[in-house]
């Protein structure tokens, strides 16, 4: 890698983002903590989906299922063996899930290896398919993991879920393995390879006639894809401290989604703004659905409403920026300035 001046810039703005995120909690209340920590986990989850969809255009709709196998395969990881002993009541949890203690890297290393495997599984059959066939199928898949979960009690512990998991995903290791992430992708999607995948995306024959193993490439980016949504779902897990089956269907994937087409397929920077900006609107409409005191009157709180005006917003998206925020361009160091020079003049 080359210490131009352009990673230099990359690499001070990463330092400085990081000390910022340090010093957070002591101007940052609980709550703006809770949202910081939800924004770099969706901006993983965003990334890697981008990664399927937005460079290969794979329509994937199977995200749910990946996020699911690292939350879970992170809270077996980090849970105490006494406390398994204790939760799961419905059946006696099995060895050797019941002795299995790690730390909590290495629980999210696990989650997006476990994920991983489980898309090398799934994605030989049905990376055949495409297009309509290959979003329903990567839909079954989700919905056969949620199944699993709910039926594989000592294991999961079934629909019960499992509780009380160790909060380690505080703020900055959220956003160490954002970084992580956005870095790997970078440079995945910005050399040799990433061409590859555009050119996948974009004509598949042709593709194929210059040589390229469109399967092979194909699977990899699925699996790297897979990785990563399963190392967010490992700090989701540990964020919010309990997960159940009901958590991982459909509407998680859409989602996931909304924050890669409303950023801009293609776009590392569109995902990034993307699942920003989707993450602090959904919290900040939840207003809406609150009982409004001004004074000489009460405006009742409308429940569901949040989601009816988030539903508004998506729309006029796709109607008024179909590209999305970014399109399929990237903020970069360069573009800032000429931005800069052409506001000047």
């Amino acid at each position: 890698m080359r210490l131009d001046r352009t990673t230099l810039l990359n690499m001070a703005a990463m330092l400085l983002l990081g000390c910022a995120v340090m010093q957070a909690e002591s101007f940052l209340g609980d709550y703006q903590i809770y949202i910081a920590k939800l924004i770099f986990i969706n901006i993983i989850l965003a990334l890697s989906l981008n990664l399927i969809y937005g460079f290969t255009g794979l329509f994937s709709l199977g995200h749910a299922g990946f996020i699911a196998i690292g939350a879970y395969v992170s809270a077996l990881c980090i849970l105490p063996p006494e406390q398994k002993e204790m939760m799961w009541i419905l059946e006696p949890i099995i060895w050797p899930f019941s002795e299995l203690f790690t730390p909590f890297w290495v629980s999210v290393l696990a989650g997006g290896f476990v994920a991983m495997l489980f898309a090398v599984i799934i994605a030989v059959p049905v990376l055949r398919l495409g297009d309509d066939y290959l979003g329903i199928a990567t839909l079954g898949f989700a919905e056969i993991i949620r199944v699993l979960i709910v039926n594989a009690t000592g294991v999961t512990n079934g629909s019960l879920g499992i509780k009380g998991i160790p909060g380690h995903a505080d703020l900055f290791s959220c956003y160490v393995w954002t970084l992580v992430t956005l870095v790997v992708l970078a440079r995945l999607v910005y050399g040799n390879f990433g061409n590859v995948l555009r050119c996948i995306r974009d004509n598949e024959i042709a593709a194929s006639v210059m040589g390229i193993n469109v399967f092979g490439y194909k699977v990899l980016s699925f699996c790297v894809g897979a990785f990563f949504a399963g190392v967010g779902g490992a700090l989701l897990g540990s964020h919010l401290s309990t997960i159940d089956p009901k958590m991982f269907n459909f509407l998680l994937t859409f989602n996931v989604l909304m924050f890669v087409v409303a950023g801009g397929l293609g776009s590392l920077t569109g995902s990034v703004l993307g699942a920003t900006i989707i993450t602090v609107l959904l919290e900040w409409l939840r207003a809406i659905e609150e009982p409004m005191d001004f004074g000489l009157f009460e405006l009742p709180g409308i429940p569901g409403m949040r989601m009816v005006v988030f539903s508004l917003v998506l729309l006029a998206i796709i109607l008024y920026r179909r590209e999305g925020i970014m399109g399929t361009r990237e903020l970069t160091w360069k573009g800032m300035s000429a931005w800069l020079r052409r506001k000047k003049a």
